[in-house]
């Protein structure tokens, strides 16, 4: 084969020449008349030496192709004959028939994909790379096929392939993959496991999460949720979001979880809470911020009571279909401290569904965050059927898969409208404490009368009428009007509650033999299930004890 003959049509390759045609030139026969660069005067003893240097254009192709330390084979003709294979390819994948077609001559090159390259290079005339392709012999190429034609009117075409081993390339992207997906399996397992593995269950509400990691390298975040049951029929429910990616994030979302739980206990204001986890937030990594929303649940009011620190909005559908957002008031994110959260209230009516989420589920690079808040709302508007069934037509709707490139948190909960019998398991009586004393005899027959009409057996009638007493004199002595009674039975428990105007919290303490008092809050939490108490939002207090249910 004389190479002399062949061309490649690399990048640059018309401008090189143009530039060798210039330099022909004698400068004083410049067409443009321009002035040539002043050159440096070589002694006379040192012209001989720069003479015996060749040009490029006068090395022989053969020789330099077959020094280099890449792969180099050249394909002739329609059919990709093999006109030629240098050293280098030879002690790679041994002695090659020359003249064969390609497939047979260069069986190597199936494997990385190279065949259908050559017909688009010799069709289009642009050569193709193929980059880090394994080869049968085990190493990593870079393949780049180049279009060649021979004579000067480019009659005969060939295809030039050059391969560049890259193994250690490879061999080094490939672990630095294998550390990322070990990092990311790492955050994801202690993300999970951070998480509640299963939600607690409210009387009153039915719930459901999900949560899905990103798909990209290492893209856990630090979304989290959890729903924590108060006591006295009240749930909690929080949603946050950690920035930043990886372990560090999941950790610090532990830590934040770990202390919403434990102020969730001391049953404070959601503004309250959200104070208390600023200030640590703060303290775990002043450089480490997160959004949250806290709510609270009373099936007495029928309202979600929330406190938002940078979070996106709630979103409630009604019986009918209709999405509301609560979207004030809304604070800076936690760990950024000198802010006064404030707590507002969105209507939770029977037959209603909330959805507390995260910004991964609506958020998108190429629109405007309301733009995904708005298409959230309007799948929620036909999303019907259990929490659970909510979630995932949600999370469909936005288009979530496990190539997502950032997680989501989403969690449902309903208030569900309850008729016929099960109606009949979740009653409310309550009466107003009007007078001095003579209140409590009132009560105690009150209480009597609804936990007989009630029908329940006569131990536990016994023992509600006993704690309703001891509560209703630990207000009547302690407190101040307006005083209220509430009784309140669902399917799985007794509530007993009194409210009224003084906001001191009572504490369990023990009475010395001659006492004539003291003895009140000790016995309801001797006889009751659980037993607590917390400020109520206009002043005052409220003081409750609930007893279980026996399952029929």
């Amino acid at each position: 084969m004389n190479f002399t003959r062949w061309s490649a049509r690399l990048p640059g390759t018309q401008r090189r020449a143009a530039a060798r045609t210039d330099t022909a030139l004698s400068p004083d026969r410049r067409a443009d008349g321009s002035v040539p660069a002043a050159r440096a005067e070589q002694p006379a003893d040192e012209a001989p030496l720069a003479a015996d240097v060749p040009s490029v254009d006068e090395l022989p192709v053969r020789d330099v192709l077959g020094r280099v330390p890449a792969l180099v084979a050249l394909l002739h003709g329609p059919e990709h004959r093999l006109a030629y294979v240098n050293d280098a390819y030879v002690a790679a994948f041994g002695i090659r028939d020359l003249g064969a077609r390609a497939r047979e001559a260069l069986p190597e090159l199936d494997e990385p994909g190279l065949f259908p390259l050559l017909d688009q290079v010799q069709r289009s005339g642009r050569p193709r790379t193929l980059k880090s392709r394994k080869a049968p012999d085990g190493r990593s190429y870079t393949f780049t096929c180049t279009p060649v034609t021979e004579g000067h009117n480019g009659d005969g075409r060939g295809v030039l392939v050059f391969a560049t081993d890259v193994t250690d390339h490879a061999e080094a992207a490939g672990r630095l993959r294998a550390s990322e997906r070990s990092q990311r399996e790492t955050a994801v397992t202690l993300q999970r496991s951070l998480l509640p593995q299963e939600l607690e269950e409210p009387d009153d509400l039915r719930v459901a999460a999900t949560y899905h990691p990103g798909g990209t390298e290492a893209a856990v975040g630090g979304d989290w949720y959890d729903v924590i049951t108060l006591g006295g029929g009240r749930t909690a429910l929080v949603i946050g979001d950690v920035m930043g990616r990886g372990v560090r994030a999941a950790a610090v979302m532990g830590q934040l979880r770990t202390a919403v739980r434990a102020y969730a206990r001391l049953d404070l204001p959601p503004h309250e809470v959200l104070q208390l986890l600023d200030g640590l937030a703060a303290e775990i990594d002043a450089n480490q911020i997160a959004t949250c929303v806290y709510a609270i649940h009373d099936p007495n009011e029928g309202r979600l009571v929330y406190a938002s620190a940078g979070h996106l909005p709630i979103l409630v559908r009604d019986e009918d279909g209709t999405v509301q957002r609560a979207d004030e008031p809304t604070g800076p994110p936690l760990g950024t401290g000198g802010w006064i959260h404030a707590s507002g209230s969105i209507a939770l009516p029977p037959g209603s569904t909330a959805v507390l989420y995260t910004d991964g589920l609506v958020e998108r690079r190429d629109e405007d965050l309301d733009e995904g808040i708005a298409a959230l709302e309007r799948a929620l508007s036909g999303a019907t059927g259990t929490p659970q069934v909510v979630c995932d037509r949600l999370v469909r709707s936005a288009g979530v898969t496990p190539d997502h490139d950032d997680d989501v948190a989403v969690l449902v909960l309903q208030h569900p409208a309850r008729k016929g019998a099960e109606a009949e398991l979740f009653r409310n009586a309550a009466l107003e404490l009007l007078g001095g004393v003579e209140a409590a005899p009132r009560a105690r027959a009150f209480a009597s009368g609804v936990l007989t009409s009630w029908r329940f057996p006569a131990e536990l009638h016994d023992l509600g009428v006993l704690a309703t007493s001891e509560l209703v004199a630990n207000s009547l002595q302690h407190g101040t009007p307006p005083m209220r009674l509430r009784l309140r039975r669902t399917d799985r428990r007794l509530i007993i509650e009194v409210t009224d105007g003084d906001d001191h919290l009572p504490r369990r303490r023990r009475a010395e033999p001659g006492d004539e008092s003291g003895r009140g809050i000790a016995i309801v939490a001797t006889i009751a299930s659980n037993w607590g108490s917390r400020r109520t939002p206009g002043g005052g207090k409220a003081v409750w004890c609930e007893f279980v249910l026996q399952k029929p």
